[in-house]
């Protein structure tokens, strides 16, 4: 677990698929003089080498136990991707005034996981460290230097098997990675901050159905152009929103 900023509420950040604590490090530098921030490795991830289960149950039961080692109220859960799954369900059950889901991971089809995500994967994991960090740089060079030291933190520990373990111990290939049904009625203040249609892992026809099914505290920002990690390569069009929002 890493901490950043001496004063003001707490916000917890969860981190995405293939990442690690340090990938919130540019946010929490931003927040710091008005909020503590906290992220944690979600296991199998980062420095964390705790592995199976890694059911979604999981991940949401090791998120409240962070909150709860905490010791004081949370003002805020932020998560990306898988973490924003994650955050969207911690939401509903913990002790948590706000939620902010950035690009989350609510539905893989049925055979996506095999054919598109792992492929990926085992693509990375099959270089050479340093051909995986030289890579890094080369992608991001135009990213400042503290989103490329979160991409190499993540990529040095970087291993297929939780991430082989998550597709198997959540049947993804079999369709059961669907979370649609947390959104319905949700019950405090949630902002979805959403990738261009064309990038992003929430498609239009579920952006529609949280818009119709949410309930008037859910909230939708599509960020046009921006990536799946919008959250790195729009940075300054998307903190504004987020802080707005965590502000109240």
């Amino acid at each position: 677990m890493q901490r950043w900023g001496d004063a003001g509420p707490l916000v917890v950040c969860v981190h995405g698929l293939g990442s690690s604590r340090r990938g919130w490090a540019r946010i929490a530098e931003r927040l710091g003089d008005r909020y503590r921030v906290v992220a944690y490795d979600q296991r199998g991830h980062g420095d964390s080498r705790v592995q199976r289960p890694m059911t979604f149950e999981r991940s949401v039961a090791d998120l409240a136990d962070v909150v709860a080692s905490l010791g004081e109220p949370v003002h805020a859960l932020v998560g990306h991707s898988w973490g924003g799954a994650v955050v969207v369900a911690g939401g509903r059950q913990l002790d948590v005034a706000r939620v902010v889901a950035i690009d989350p991971m609510l539905r893989v089809k049925a055979g996506v996981w095999s054919t598109q995500t792992l492929p990926e994967y085992r693509r990375q994991v099959a270089q050479p460290l340093v051909e995986r960090e030289a890579s890094i740089r080369r992608s991001f060079s135009a990213l400042p230097e503290i989103e490329i030291e979160s991409k190499l933190h993540a990529t040095r520990r970087l291993a297929i098997e939780p991430i082989e373990a998550l597709g198997a111990d959540n049947d993804i290939d079999g369709g059961r990675w669907d979370l649609r049904e947390l959104v319905a009625a949700y019950p405090k203040p949630l902002l979805f901050a959403l990738a261009d249609p064309k990038r992003s892992v929430v498609p239009d026809d579920e952006r529609d159905e949280f818009r119709a099914g949410g309930g008037d505290r859910v909230r939708i920002e599509v960020f046009a152009g921006a990536s799946h990690s919008l959250q790195r390569d729009a940075f300054e069009r998307v903190m504004p929103v987020v802080e707005a929002f965590l502000a109240g």
